[in-house]
């Protein structure tokens, strides 16, 4: 399934090339191959009438829904500084009689918790990626680094991570799909909310620009993505655009999660005013969950963070800045094929602004922005998945 071995001036040449050298999907020259299935595990079969019932309870309904199977997949990744690790996610497979099947990779939104990961026990995200496998497509849903089955820390809205976990995800599921012989379509349909909005955005561009050996990119649907952290969600989280608790928990995930790969801190109290620096870290484990985070957090962020991460988050600089830039370039590249942006002036989470940046930007050329009007973020992801899957469905039928 992989390439051969490059001969050494090849590899030489490649380094050159590329950016990182070493960080190609594709790479395996060192530990083991990226996107190698470590594990798979069942986690649910339903039939089609029970596939409806189940869509229909969690308001995902799908005309003519066919079964499923859907299993956790444990798989070769790199972390953050590019050295080995694994990471799970759902792959759903529709129980039809089709040998070749579309892909569709949905990226899920924040989970603080590991356990609520889509291949664990996260329902929520795990029936937005059945609904796309109960209509005729292979579904995959990556749980990102550090949830689900992965080791250590989750990167909270590192897009490189997100989008070279994606990546190996795609890689993998071929794998499982080829035990079972059955073939997946090269050009995969990519979509996401929220974080996974982001997600997409980062896979999107690795399928775009060739990264993933194998595979190519069909069309990218993103609903209400945090794309501009300097440039919009950090400002307005202290502005009054985001609802103050809401911005509390991004401001607080988002610090801790990057002080780990861009040392942000050598202290929680440099960055978090008492009694919230003693608590933080521990509250942003990956054991507790949502409820159990937002109660151990103040309710502004003016009292959560120190006048110097205050002023860190209206004007990054250094390594705050750098963690900002690293991730706040998933609009920055060129489709070849369509984009649709959806996201909504009513949403008091990611505000529309980031949507309108995206547009400004170099993605923006080729895309196409949906407004979902006056509904708050939780609502866009209802309304646009059903959306999504239509468009789907007629300009890329799944077999």
């Amino acid at each position: 399934m992989r390439r051969a071995l490059l001969s050494m001036a090849s590899v030489l040449l490649l380094c050159v090339l590329v950016t990182g050298c070493g960080g190609e999907v594709n790479d395996e020259a060192d530990g083991p191959a990226r996107g190698s299935v470590v594990s798979v595990t069942p986690v649910f079969e339903m039939t089609g009438a029970e596939t409806a019932g189940y869509l229909a309870e969690w308001k995902y309904p799908v005309a003519v829904a066919n079964g499923v199977r859907a299993h956790r997949v444990l798989y070769e990744t790199v972390a953050a500084d590019g050295t080995p690790t694994t990471a799970s996610g759902l792959v759903v497979i529709p129980d039809t009689d089709a040998p070749r099947l579309r892909l569709v990779s949905y990226a899920h939104g924040t989970t603080v918790r590991r356990d609520e990961a889509p291949s664990a026990d996260g329902e929520t995200e795990r029936a937005r990626t059945v609904q796309f496998a109960a209509a005729g497509y292979a579904a995959v849903a990556p749980d990102y680094l550090g949830l689900g089955e992965g080791p250590g820390f989750h990167p909270y809205a590192h897009a490189p991570t997100e989008g070279s976990a994606s990546a190996d995800l795609l890689l993998a599921a071929r794998s499982l799909l080829a035990d079972q012989d059955r073939e997946l379509d090269p050009n995969v349909l990519v979509t996401g909310f929220s974080q996974g909005a982001q997600a997409a955005l980062a896979l999107g561009r690795e399928l775009n620009g060739g990264a993933v050996e194998g595979f190519g990119l069909a069309a990218t649907a993103a609903v209400s993505g945090a794309y501009a952290v300097q440039e919009v969600q950090a400002p307005s989280a202290l502005d009054g655009r985001v609802e103050s608790r809401r911005a509390v928990l991004f401001l607080g995930y988002w610090i801790t999660a990057m002080n780990r790969i861009y040392h942000l801190y050598d202290d929680p109290a440099q960055a978090f005013r008492p009694p919230y620096a003693q608590r933080i870290e521990a509250l942003f484990d990956g054991r507790h969950d949502l409820l159990a985070v937002s109660s151990g957090l103040p309710a502004t962020p003016e009292k959560l963070l120190t006048a110097q991460f205050l002023e860190l988050a209206r004007n990054p600089t250094g390594a705050a800045l750098r963690a900002m830039a690293d991730s706040d370039t998933v609009c920055d590249w060129t489709p070849k094929t369509p984009v649709r942006l959806f996201a909504a002036r009513g949403d008091r989470s990611v505000p529309f602004e980031n949507s309108q940046r995206c547009m400004k930007a170099e993605l923006g050329g080729s895309a196409e922005l949906v407004d979902l009007g006056d509904i708050d973020h939780g609502e866009t992801v209802r309304v646009a998945l059903p959306q999504i899957l239509d468009w789907f469905r007629r300009t890329q039928p799944p077999a």
